[in-house]
């Protein structure tokens, strides 16, 4: 790089005192040209934000020009063709130029919206950038690229060899982004199989994301012809290469042996001899009897064939390969060779040997293998996020907790009613009352409904409430949206609707992304209080427990009420919600709670 700048300056220097000073203004621009390439990268593409979009429109920047982005910021909201979703960054930076102004409509999934810079003090070098001198600038390092492979004209004979330029008119499907901080997925499993007939809009293969598992569409219709990527393949890239589509039936068989290059230079490496190295040496130490000993072991020599699920499973459970026989053609081992597989008794046949003067290494192997004493669980994207956003979260707010204790009985009988309304249908929980309580007192309270947004403190007049959902892959939460303006029932549904479908993994970006404040309830584990983490940018998340029945007293022949109380814990960003505030929110909640009638209101 430094002799390229070297270069341009010489360059500079030399046509001026050639050509004169009439060039002056144009040859600064060449070199103002050269400069912005020379810089780290800095171009934000728009992702793809949905299974099926292929435009977006800027709907509000979030950030503006030299303002300092942190990791995990939202910068821009995007209204896809499902809903409007918040675009985060993945690293800390500074926005230098936004070159897509807000409104702007049908900007194509992969255009340059803006652009980033790692240092504030180059943001005055992309001031008059603007997407044509962007795209402009593009075509000449292509140029400048395509220029030095001339001289040797025998390396144009390899690409003829690679894969796909014999075959017939296909499409290959790349790993899309299904969440704004997506890098990368799981291919759970495949919807169809090699062979069948797809259309437009058919669900192709399960896609575990850093949020959720999506659906991934199909977007043209045609034959599956290939499958690249197996089932339970981990960490797969953006970009990779997942199956190809064909138009014609007929085509399909061409592809049967098709190898993806990159893909193969993936698996070749994955062959373990180290295991096999560790017998030679005991082998060596005893001239004469070490046949004998070699035979027992039986660990397979050479290369070793596998799929690579089966690779990736031995890998997670510890397993050497080369002790493996394989069922499948030529030996190949698959999943359910791995599954299987019982690690041969290594310990007697070292225990056997002691009579040789080579005994004392041998207790050693047997002392490191201490099967079945854990398990080694492996870590999904959801779960990847899970820690990442907690750590941040606990790190970068400053929390502290309000508890206060509510009455519950009226909530409790009026509860009891309103589900003996057999012609309505209707059956509501407990936290149905809360979700509304807890909106109506967010309208109330706005400061409790906030996000703190470096900047700005940002007032949200809407009350989206996430609840917090456990599923098998780790902690979501679904959000009843405008939950401040519906009624019960219509709460109940929906909590029960996107409840059913996180567990199933089948949650939209849009279903969990965003939400301005949020519920965690553990009351129904007999769980009485806990302080819950704030899941940012919200400034508030309130920690539910249990009911339980007290004693308290009361102005009556007893002396006392028996009473159903519940205790709940409001954590608070105080850099957002100062303590009387966040006091006065819970003072309201409970009002509505103990006089629930308050709430139709």
């Amino acid at each position: 790089m430094d002799n390229i700048y070297i270069f341009n300056v010489f360059f500079f220097v030399l046509f001026e005192s050639v050509v004169g000073t009439d060039l002056h203004h144009n040859l600064q621009h060449i070199n103002y040209t050269f400069r912005l390439f020379m810089l780290k990268p800095h171009q934000v593409e728009l992702p793809a934000l949905s299974p099926t979009m292929q435009t977006g429109t800027i709907a509000r920047w979030e950030k503006k020009e030299g303002e300092k982005i942190g990791e995990g910021d939202l910068i821009a909201e995007v209204e896809t063709d499902k809903a409007t979703v918040g675009f985060e960054m993945l690293e800390e930076c500074y926005l230098a130029k936004i070159l897509v102004p807000e409104g702007t409509r049908d900007v194509s999934v992969g255009s340059v919206i803006c652009i980033t810079v790692d240092n504030p003090d180059l943001i005055p070098a992309f001031k008059d950038v603007t997407l044509d001198s962007i795209n402009a600038a593009g075509a000449a390092p292509s140029a400048a690229a395509s220029a030095p492979p001339p001289p040797p004209p025998p390396a144009a004979a390899a690409p003829p060899a690679a894969p796909g330029s014999s075959y017939p008119t296909h499409l290959k499907i790349a790993l899309p982004a299904l969440s704004p901080t997506m890098t990368m997925g799981t291919v759970q499993r495949w919807e169809k199989k090699v062979g069948e007939k797809l259309s437009e809009g058919d669900l192709l293969a399960e896609i575990e994301t850093d949020k959720a598992t999506i659906g991934f569409e199909v977007q043209e219709e045609g034959y599956l012809a290939k499958i690249m990527v197996p089932e339970g393949t981990r960490d797969v890239p953006l970009g990779t290469p997942l199956c190809i589509i064909v138009e014609k039936e007929s085509d399909i068989a061409a592809f049967k042996d098709y190898v993806e290059t990159g893909v193969a230079e993936v698996s070749t490496p994955p062959p373990a001899p180290a295991p096999a190295a560790v017998p030679t040496p005991a082998a060596a130490s005893t001239p004469t009897p070490a046949p004998a000993a070699a035979v027992p072991a039986g660990p397979r020599k050479g290369r070793v064939f596998a799929s690579p699920l089966a690779k990736k499973l031995a890998a997670e459970k510890g397993i050497d390969l080369a002790q493996v026989s394989g069922s499948g053609p030529d030996g190949r081992i698959t999943r359910k060779d791995i599954d299987t597989f019982v690690p041969p008794k290594a310990a007697p046949a070292v225990a056997a040997a002691p009579a040789p003067a080579a005994a004392p290494a041998a207790p050693a192997p047997a002392a490191a293998a201490p099967a079945g004493t854990y398990t080694d669980i492996p870590i999904s994207n959801i779960r990847k996020v899970i820690a990442q956003r907690l750590m941040q979260s606990k790190q970068t707010i400053p929390h502290y907790y309000l508890s206060v204790d509510v009455n519950m009985d009226q909530v409790l009988e009026l509860r009891k009613e309103l589900n003996e309304v057999k012609a309505q249908n209707i059956k509501l929980s407990v936290n149905d009352f809360i979700i509304k309580a807890s909106a109506l007192a967010c309208l109330k309270i706005p400061e409790c409904n906030s996000s703190w947004m470096e900047t700005v403190i940002r007032q949200n007049h809407v009350v989206d409430v996430s609840v917090a959902v456990s599923t098998a892959s780790g902690l979501i939460t679904p959000i009843v949206f405008n939950a401040h303006t519906k009624g019960l029932a219509s709460i109940s549904s929906d909590v029960s609707a996107l409840a059913a479908k996180a567990r199933e993994n089948k949650l939209q970006p849009h279903e969990f992304q965003g939400g301005t404040f949020t519920i965690s309830n553990l009351g129904m584990f007999g769980i009485k209080n806990f302080s819950a983490i704030i899941n940012p940018p919200q400034a508030c998340i309130l920690a539910v427990g249990g009911s339980e029945k007290r004693l308290i007293p009361a102005d009556n022949e007893k002396g006392f009420d028996v009473v159903n109380i519940m205790s709940v814990t409001l954590s608070c960003d105080h850099r957002v919600v100062d303590g009387a505030v966040g006091a006065q929110w819970l003072a309201e909640f409970r009002k509505f709670l103990e006089k629930p009638v308050t709430m139709l209101l």
